[in-house]
């Protein structure tokens, strides 16, 4: 069945999209060429040479966004956000790489700008089409009876309802439930059609009758002394098997396990920036970011500095502690956009509408959030990041610790300018508690293109902000 070569069908999905990049790139050209009838100064075969670069790096992109791991439990809208994000990085590291090599002068002026836009909507096209495709072929043969796991749960619990529900949901998983093996409910008891039909003591006669593809151990917590047991017959038996914990109520969270030596490591929290790799990534799109923003809002900076210098007096920049990553406090920037006060007056003090502090420039820059730009110093520095959960005094992060669960696990990541909380309309004086579920889910979610979407909404939901006074 096609789960059980999974390894061998992803390869076949490489060769096939590898396919797909040299045709949509094909007719990108014919598109170009052909079609429109443009003339250009590169012949067909120095177009097709591009190709040699294109192919493996879009194939390393569709592998860097998870585009190769079974389709059976992935969302088709997800799918289609991938695909889009990483063309989209794509295309964009093709023209950089354009940008970088400009001396080259046949190479600039002869490329055609506008067939990598035709490549860029017919890939997105035809790589949606082909996987719809395959995800419909799988659907169909699963509806006549192939391609399906029939498998029974060791032990009802939280964590079988939970099970079956998403499996009840989700028929194109392909996952059949024939029952239940327990011993705290009676026989004959049926969960959303699914029956108890014996106890987890009768489960070696039970793989020798009934032959299922899978086992599924969803053993209660304080049944798990019966786990060695039950995963010894399971292996004696040649089945495969799984085990899902009941632990939902405990870390109601994505954990993930690493393997150190053999012996598994639960990691109570994902956290994709613990990666080395994606730490580095993010960093160097940080500091490129960050020097091209500072040239492109250049202008602004310095209007509004010789603003504040001839409205009031007092310091051009304000500095505030905020704690950061790993806890650590660190001097955050702003344009000063209130009189100056003593620190022991400001320290624990929000600003509230019509706030007699803020300056006549100070309203202006802070509801347009320009008060903000010299954070991309603080960017080049090491303390923050383009895009992250926003940092926050150490007088209300000691208050917020002990009113807010899971509040201090923020500072896991550095500190972002914006972030999923606030495109999401929490600034400011919103909800605190709403604030950090947005920063939690960016933080176990953390995709480069995410970031990207993040800092295009920014541009239309970020600046102006109704709730900064």
């Amino acid at each position: 069945m096609i789960k059980d070569n999974q390894r061998h069908f992803n390869r076949l999905h490489v060769v096939i999209d590898a396919l797909i990049i040299v045709l949509s790139y094909i007719l990108a050209w014919a598109v170009q060429f052909v079609l429109l009838n443009r003339v250009s100064g590169f012949v067909f075969r120095h177009y097709m040479s591009m190709l040699i670069l294109l192919v493996p790096g879009y194939l390393t992109l569709y592998a860097i966004f998870g585009l190769y791991t079974t389709k059976s439990v992935r969302r088709k809208r997800v799918e289609v956000e991938k695909i889009v994000q990483a063309n989209t990085i794509g295309i964009v590291l093709f023209m950089t790489a354009m940008f970088l090599f400009r001396e080259n002068t046949e190479f600039t002026t002869n490329f055609s700008r506008l067939l990598l836009v035709w490549f860029y909507l017919i890939n997105i096209t035809l790589e949606c089409l082909f996987r719809n495709f395959v995800r419909l072929a799988l659907q169909h043969m699963r509806q006549k009876g192939f391609n399906q796991k029939h498998m029974i749960l060791v032990g009802y619990s939280r964590a079988a309802e939970e099970y079956i529900d998403r499996i009840k949901a989700n028929p194109e998983w392909g996952y059949d439930i024939m029952g239940i093996l327990d011993d705290n409910v009676q026989c004959g008891m049926k969960y959303r059609g699914v029956e108890v039909f014996g106890r987890t003591e009768e489960i070696a006669q039970v793989l020798d009758s009934v032959k299922p593809d899978e086992i599924a151990i969803t053993l209660g917590l304080s049944e798990y002394s019966k786990l060695e047991h039950i995963v010894a017959v399971c292996e004696k038996s040649g089945v495969h098997t799984k085990f899902i914990p009941d632990y939902n109520n405990i870390i109601p969270t994505r954990p993930y396990t690493e393997d150190l030596m053999g012996l598994p490591v639960i990691n109570i929290r994902h956290v994709p920036l613990t990666n080395t790799f994606n730490a580095f990534v993010k960093r160097t799109v940080d500091l490129v970011g960050a020097v091209v923003a500072i040239i492109i809002f250049s202008p602004v900076m310095l209007v509004t500095a010789v603003a504040i210098k001839l409205t009031s007096p007092g310091p051009l920049i304000y500095t505030q502690e905020r704690v950061g990553l790993h806890n650590r406090t660190f001097r955050m920037y702003k344009f000063r956009s209130m009189d100056v006060q003593s620190p022991k007056k400001e320290r624990g003090a929000w600003t509230v509408p019509d706030d007699p502090r803020v300056t006549k420039v100070g309203r202006v820059i802070r509801k347009t959030s320009i008060d903000e730009l010299p954070q991309l110093f603080n960017i080049l520095k090491g303390d923050m990041s383009l895009v992250g959960p926003r940092p926050e005094r150490p007088f209300f992060v000691e208050k917020f610790r002990e009113e807010i669960p899971r509040y201090m696990i923020k500072h896991q990541v550095r500190p972002g300018m914006t972030g999923w909380a606030q495109i999401n309309g929490y600034r400011g004086n919103t909800s605190i508690r709403k604030r950090i579920e947005y920063d939690l889910y960016y933080i176990e979610n953390w995709t480069l293109g995410f970031d990207i979407k993040i800092l295009f909404l920014t541009f239309f939901k970020g600046f102006i902000n109704k709730n900064a006074y």
